[in-house]
């Protein structure tokens, strides 16, 4: 089992429980469901995203490709977007999480926020894709998403992470 260091402290992360992932990627779509309006639609993350690919780096063997593209087509039935695109985008990520998950891991927070801000332009530009192919343009604005999402990972983490710890040494 993999231990950290935390405040000084030796740490073991607790199995992930298949319950936490669902119901971590439903809260995830709720909050992709919120009203969101004006320039905030704009800057919205995508906490699905986010969540997939905490889960894809962390659990590959459990959350994969197949997984990603199930909430997707959940995620384009929500949004009332074209049957697909957020599957599609989400399986892209989820690619880039399994196929990157070992690498991932070995960084810190910090480079590791670096790194997935990639995998989340390359995300945002299947979106930007799709609507190209659709409406004959891209809304450039629509990246700004992109960075909140990446902006989003670290808190995300920290919080998931803290669900798993068990403390190991009491005193």
């Amino acid at each position: 089992m993999p231990s950290t260091a935390i405040h000084g402290k030796a740490e073991i992360q607790r199995p992930v429980s298949n319950t936490l992932i669902g119901l971590s990627v439903l809260a995830a779509l709720f909050l992709n469901g919120l009203p969101w309006g004006g320039i905030w639609l704009m800057l919205r993350p995508d906490f699905v995203a986010v969540v997939l690919l905490y889960w894809c780096m962390h659990k590959p063997w459990r959350v994969g490709i197949g997984l990603s593209w199930g909430v997707g087509i959940l995620a384009d039935v929500a949004d009332a977007s074209l049957f697909g695109q957020h599957a599609l985008a989400y399986a892209v990520l989820a690619f880039g999480g399994v196929v990157l998950s070992h690498r991932l891991r070995m960084f810190d927070l910090r480079q590791q926020t670096t790194q997935v801000s990639g995998i989340f332009a390359l995300t945002y530009a299947v979106y930007a894709l799709v609507h190209w192919q659709l409406n004959g343009s891209v809304v450039w604005p629509y990246f700004l998403g992109c960075l909140t999402s990446t902006l989003l990972w670290t808190p995300l983490s920290i919080m998931f992470l803290a669900m798993r710890q068990k403390r190991v040494d009491r005193e």
